[in-house]
Parts: structure tokens; C-alpha cells; sequence
């Protein structure tokens, strides 16, 4: 209980007197019979804690309101899933989540399982060749694949970079961003080839083969020019 009134107040009421309360949900102050609040006493653990129904429902209810760590908007979850979030990040929708992540990611978080078959399998093939992965530090945002001797710079592009997965507004940004990359890339004298990944549903060797045979024919190609 949180009341508004002293001891003594409450002693020198009658038992008709309204005395002032805080809700506990909504924080308002509501007022209440002495005569009620001395029956509410008496029960155990009894005690006047909400203005209404409707304070009570949304107090006992088993979600509580958060903001997202993205954009700051106020939403409901499940308490069972605030608990556990080891982060202590809560986002409002998935497209939240993936560009939160994506601005503060460090080299090998969230990378597909197809940049990592095909990091392993480009390190083992070519020992020789200085080959970065998902670095930020060349064009000032992140490049999947870059060859630095070689002028050349490789990006994979899934099913996001062209439909609306988490709708238009995210799927334009996305898109800008490419954009920005092209232009960047163009004004470095960095030749950015593009992949579309977007069919492959089931990432093993076996569907992953065909986007390794397109990088090592750029690299080849790419080899010739520099000889």
C-alpha cells in the first residue's frame, strides 16, 4: 500500500472519510473508505493497491513495458523473455534487432554460414593472398569479402537486399546502402563485384560450391590483369 495520509490522519478519520492512496500500477492518487482500507488490513498480505480493475489486470500481467534499445519506442514483453536476454538489449521488431546488430557487430558477429564456408575455403586456396572479411575500416562501412593487392572487393547479397522481409522502409534502407557502397567503392578505384545468394535456402558445400567457383573466376580473371 501506498498511502497518501499519516498516522495520525488515518486514527482521526472516521470510518466513512475517504483517505488518498497511490496506485501502484499507475501512480495516480484514487481515494478510499478508512472503513475499507482497516478490512483490507485485516486480511493477510491484504492491502489497497490499485485504482481500478483495469490497474490491477495490467499489473499482474505477465509482460511489463520496455524500450527498444534500437528506437527507443515503448512496447510489452513477456517477462520470461526479458530475463533472458544476456545483452540487456530488448527490441521492438526483428528489423531492430538486425540494425542495432549490424551497427555494433564486431568482425565474425552474425555472419552467415555461407561468408564462413567460404572464408575457410578462400584461405586454404589461395595462402598466398591478403584477403580481409567483413572489415568496416576500407570504405567506412562493412565489405564481405576485399582482396587489397587486387583492387577488389566482393559482396554477397541475400533474399533482404531485395524483398521486403521486414518491410519497405528497412528494405529501401538496405538498398541505400548498397548504393552508397557502389559510389564509394567507384570513387576508391575498388571494382565491388556483387553476388546474389538470394536462392539458397540450405547452406552446405554442396549449394555453397557454385558461389566459391564465381569468386575464384574473379580472382583468376582479376590475377591476369595484375601479371
Amino acid at each position: 500500500m501506498k498511502p497518501l495520509y499519516s498516522t495520525i490522519d488515518f486514527e482521526k478519520s472516521k470510518s466513512t472519510d475517504k483517505l488518498p492512496l497511490k496506485c501502484y500500477h499507475c501512480e495516480n492518487i484514487f481515494y478510499k473508505y478508512k472503513k475499507y482500507i482497516k478490512f483490507e488490513l485485516k486480511k493477510q498480505l491484504g492491502e489497497v493497491k490499485f485504482c481500478s480493475k483495469q490497474c490491477s489486470k495490467d499489473y499482474y500481467k505477465k509482460t511489463q513495458s520496455i524500450f527498444c534499445s534500437n528506437c527507443n519506442v515503448e512496447f510489452d514483453k513477456k517477462l520470461s523473455e526479458i530475463t533472458k536476454s544476456k545483452s540487456g538489449n530488448h527490441f521492438c521488431s526483428q528489423s531492430c534487432s538486425a540494425t542495432f546488430n549490424n551497427k555494433n557487430k564486431t568482425h565474425g558477429n552474425r555472419r552467415s554460414k555461407l561468408e564462413i564456408w567460404l572464408e575457410e575455403q578462400l584461405t586454404i586456396i589461395y595462402p598466398n593472398l591478403q584477403i580481409d572479411f567483413n572489415k568496416k575500416e576500407i570504405i567506412g562501412s562493412e565489405l564481405d569479402i576485399y582482396f587489397p593487392s587486387l583492387n577488389l572487393a566482393i559482396e554477397l547479397n541475400g533474399i533482404f537486399h531485395y524483398e521486403p522481409i521486414y518491410g519497405v522502409d528497412k528494405l529501401n534502407k538496405v538498398q541505400e546502402n548498397d548504393k552508397s557502397k557502389t559510389k564509394i567503392c567507384h570513387d576508391l578505384k575498388i571494382d565491388l563485384c556483387i553476388i546474389d545468394v538470394s536462392q539458397q535456402k540450405y547452406v552446405k558445400p554442396s549449394t555453397s560450391q557454385k558461389y566459391l567457383d564465381i569468386i575464384i573466376n574473379i580472382i583468376n580473371e582479376r590475377n591476369q590483369l595484375f601479371c
